[in-house]
């Protein structure tokens, strides 16, 4: 692949960091730009770096110009507690940071990856745990899982209508819960496999953790490595439209918790408080499509997956 002058939005958060570090790695000029940096993506992994506001775009113009192709992963985003919770500001900030992005692809005719989400298909195709993988054709009619899920499309059809009446050259990926090290762990932002995690490095053995919703609730989940893969080839690749990047193995969220106590070696209950936000029944990915088109699909098992990740979590928790 020919170098690239390539900006990573979000580039201080989980998928951005790695994502820029894969890049620079192949030898890219990598410009990165963020509000805030989480420390895991050290000098040498990038060109340059840009702290600054995405929602203002000065900012946003200034990081786009003279980028061939830019990497927009910056949101405002979390887990299924932070996402119900503060619904106004995610609509608000992400909104915001997307329509100042295609507008400075436009204007810098730079090629777009956007980064878009699982939740933006529709709740009635996921109100049962033996969910029916969700190919790309089933997001409409439209009614997405949560306000983030709508900002999200929201988002989508922003860009394609920049494709269609200027000729932005725009990539569109769904992600289906990625997961892995050198992300957010704590703090109310975490995805389930972190907390997971998280509360298993800091339970003692023999001792117990507490499970959001009933624990039969079942999602599929992609290992970071295999994500950033998939969305270096959907940007070397030709094809324009929302395509899934994730796992289609189910998954209930007691059996995600049983991976992470089996990590950590100890003997560990569960214990499920039903009163919090569990989000839909069932969500799996459909990877029929990007197979086809990317010749792609995610290699590294979720077993392995959440050992690792569960190895660096508890790294963090025993160094605190």
């Amino acid at each position: 692949m020919d170098k690239k002058r390539i900006l990573v939005c979000g580039a201080g958060g989980f998928i951005g960091s790695h994502l820029a570090r894969e890049l620079h790695n192949q030898g890219h000029y990598v410009r990165v730009v963020d509000q805030k940096w989480d420390g895991y993506l050290p000098e040498p992994y990038f060109s340059d770096r840009i702290t600054g506001d995405l929602r203002d775009y000065g900012t946003a113009y200034s990081a786009a110009r003279s980028m061939d192709w830019i990497f927009q992963l910056a949101a405002d985003m979390g887990g299924i507690g932070y996402i119900t919770e503060k619904a106004a500001d995610i609509v608000y900030n992400s909104s915001l940071i997307n329509l100042n992005m295609v507008q400075a692809a436009k204007h810098c005719n730079a090629r777009i990856f956007y980064a878009s989400s699982a939740c933006v298909y529709p709740n009635y195709k996921q109100e049962d745990a033996n969910v029916k993988p969700l190919a790309e054709s089933d997001a409409m009619p439209a009614d997405p899982n949560e306000a983030y899920g709508w900002e999200k499309l929201f988002s989508e059809i922003v860009y394609q209508s920049f494709a269609r009446d200027y000729g932005l050259d725009i990539r569109i990926a769904r992600f289906h819960n990625i997961y892995g090290q050198e992300g957010t762990y704590e703090g109310g932002r975490e995805k389930a496999p972190a907390a997971l995690c998280r509360k298993v490095a800091l339970a003692e053995d023999g001792g117990e953790i507490e499970v959001w919703g009933d624990g039969l609730a079942t999602r599929s989940f992609c290992y970071i490595n295999d994500c950033v893969r998939g969305v270096i080839a959907l940007m070397r690749s030709d094809w324009t439209e929302p395509i899934n990047i994730g796992s289609d193995r189910l998954i209930s969220v007691d059996d995600l918790a049983e991976l992470a106590i089996a990590a950590s070696g100890k003997r560990i209950t569960l214990r499920h408080d039903v009163s919090k936000p569990q989000g839909v029944r069932g969500r799996n990915a459909d990877l029929t499509l990007v197979k086809k088109v990317l010749n792609w699909e995610p290699v590294i098992g979720l077993e392995l997956g959440m050992d690792m990740t569960y190895q660096w979590i508890a790294k963090q928790v025993k160094a605190k």
